[in-house]
């Protein structure tokens, strides 16, 4: 097979383009930067240039999230959003935490649900359509915007710092030789590069492991988070909702939860988070979202409704003590890329608008100074100062708790969030620490009750193809799969002889599946084309055997309204 390095010697050398900041990820911590960098240079009245990768075929369409979501860091940086146009349309009305058992459900009286739950001055949305409106308002102050390009690779400097990155080649055929579209990647050049590709970022991953930037931190933890977007008759209506579950289906040593929201317009976006620590190999996250709608605090709000969209995304856990550091020389991580999602509050854009413009404050600084391609150490001490530190500092072990099982999780995240607020206290006197990585959680089938779970009715429970379907997936069929395996042989002698092939129910559309050849025997199949980008098959794999690298750009999910 060609490797890009002999594509490089036959097609180079690559085109380049300088910038002064090169941004990779067009989400709410990308867009945030980038409208947060023109800010200060229009205020200043200097030139600066910004441009924003992003891999989907418009801001948002890769963008999938619950989503409360906190106004604070986007009053901050457009404090008139509202005249402004921004799609938060919908204030939260009332909160609903919900103890679900197999038929019924206890609610948590108003005065014991803890801070972290309560919504009062947020907004039900969708933050697909926030992002697009985002990248509306930065394209308005003169960011430009490539939609639908990937960021394959990072570019290094001689002095090993980050210069920028590079596109990925197009045309490139199944059998990874070029086709007669074949069009070699541009090198994108930064005096900074700010890297927001969201949770589990292909590139982000490289920087961490290349700089050793999680030395010394817990390690990273993750969620798979499923969601669903019915349309609901209006009779069934309730704009502004919100409401929480925990419990049932998941069993006491399972972290999980559901989350079902009201929309204005008749809309209800509903979801089901599942710990990437789960240890039965015969779980099924998709199967768990399914069988949580058929519960009848569930099922009343969207009976008689019609789905309308489907997605899932990975979602980083780990807070404030898998942190890790966030700039190396030459760029930065903001957002969910570094890991500054608030699982307590199950909110996470208000922490990449808001890393995002401190970012953008350090590397404007820095590029004001005449600085480039060194550390923008004014960052993570920025972040320290802000109040967004304070409240990942108030929910840094709730992850923790819920590793001693659902009951401690439960009592302690009351402690945490509820009691010690009252008594005055900001942030608990303890922490506690995980040693190891989701993916080490997994115990042997044979070791674990298997579990069946009920066929798809079609109308409120679906299967997976018809779910990629509303997800409207795709991607151009005669390229490299961008799902790798380091060995072939891993899905076999491993993977399906020791979990019974636990790829086949972790990835939420149907991507592996193992089947057998006409000898009879067992082989991995992977149907790269369905991939939603959730970056699940990545985090939880037994052996890290899969490595998601990039495909074509604008390929993948094309969410509406999620």
């Amino acid at each position: 097979m060609t490797t890009n390095q002999d594509l490089l010697s036959q097609y180079g050398p690559r085109e380049s383009m300088e910038y002064d900041v090169v941004i990779v990820g067009g989400g709410p911590g990308g867009l945030a930067t980038a409208i947060r960098l023109k800010q200060l240079a229009t205020a200043k009245g200097q030139e600066l240039s910004v441009v924003v990768l992003e891999k989907g075929s418009e801001p948002g369409a890769h963008i999938l999230s619950g989503a409360v979501m906190d106004p604070r860091a986007l009053t901050e940086l457009l404090p008139n959003w509202k005249e402004l146009g921004a799609p938060l349309n919908q204030a939260v009305q009332a909160d609903e935490v919900l103890f679900l058992n197999e038929t019924g459900a206890t609610a948590t009286p108003q005065w014991l649900i803890p801070g972290c739950f309560h919504n009062h001055g947020n907004y039900v949305i969708s933050l697909g359509a926030v992002t697009k409106w985002l990248g509306e308002q930065a394209e308005g102050l003169g960011v430009e915007i490539f939609p639908g390009f990937t960021a394959a690779e990072v570019v290094y400097g001689e002095d090993g710092s980050v210069r920028g990155v590079a596109t990925g080649n197009l045309g490139v055929g199944k059998d990874g030789e070029p086709t007669e579209n074949f069009q070699l990647g541009m090198e994108l050049l930064g005096k900074y590069t700010i890297f927001a590709e969201g949770a589990r970022g292909h590139l982000g991953k490289q920087l961490i492991a290349k700089f050793q930037l999680d030395a010394g931190k817990d390690p990273q933890s993750y969620a798979i988070g499923i969601k669903e977007l019915w349309e609901v008759p209006a009779a069934q209506a309730q704009p502004g909702l919100v409401v929480h579950t925990a419990g049932w289906p998941m069993d006491g040593d399972t972290y999980g939860g559901g989350f079902l929201y009201h929309l204005e317009g008749n809309k209800v976006t509903l979801g089901y988070v599942v710990g990437l620590d789960y240890k039965n190999p015969w779980l099924s996250p998709f199967e768990e979202m399914q069988r949580w709608k058929t519960h009848p605090s569930i099922r009343k709000h969207i009976e008689g409704g019609k789905r309308l969209g489907y997605g899932a995304r990975a979602i980083t856990a780990g807070g404030l003590l898998s942190l890790p550091k966030t700039v190396f020389p030459g760029g930065a991580l903001v957002g969910c890329d570094a890991g500054y999602l608030n699982a307590a509050r199950i909110k996470g854009s208000h922490a990449a608008i808001k890393t995002g413009m401190l970012a953008a404050e350090a590397a404007f600084e820095a590029l004001a100074a005449g600085r480039q391609h060194d550390e923008l150490s004014a960052y993570p001490a920025a972040f320290e100062q802000s109040w967004l530190h304070e409240e990942l500092n108030q929910s840094r072990n709730f992850k923790q708790w819920f590793k001693k099982g659902n009951t401690v999780g439960t009592l302690m995240t009351g402690i945490e969030q509820w009691l010690l607020p009252k008594l005055g206290m900001k942030s608990p006197p303890w922490t506690i620490h995980r040693p190891l990585p989701d993916h080490l959680y997994l115990k042997p089938a044979a070791e674990c009750a298997k579990i069946d779970y009920p066929k798809p009715d079609g109308k409120l429970t679906f299967d997976r193809l018809s779910s990629v379907f509303v997800s409207n997936t795709n991607h151009e069929e005669n390229q490299p799969a961008h799902l790798t395996l380091k060995d072939a042989s891993v899905p076999v002698s491993l993977n399906l002889a020791k979990f019974a092939g636990p790829e086949a129910r972790y990835c939420p559309a149907g991507v592996y599946e193992f089947v057998k050849s006409d000898a009879g025997e067992d082989r991995l199949q992977i149907n790269a084309q369905n991939c939603v980008h959730c970056k699940t098959c990545d985090i939880k794999d037994p052996s890290q055997n899969i490595v998601w690298v990039t495909p074509e750009g604008g390929g993948g999910p094309n969410y509406a309204g999620m």
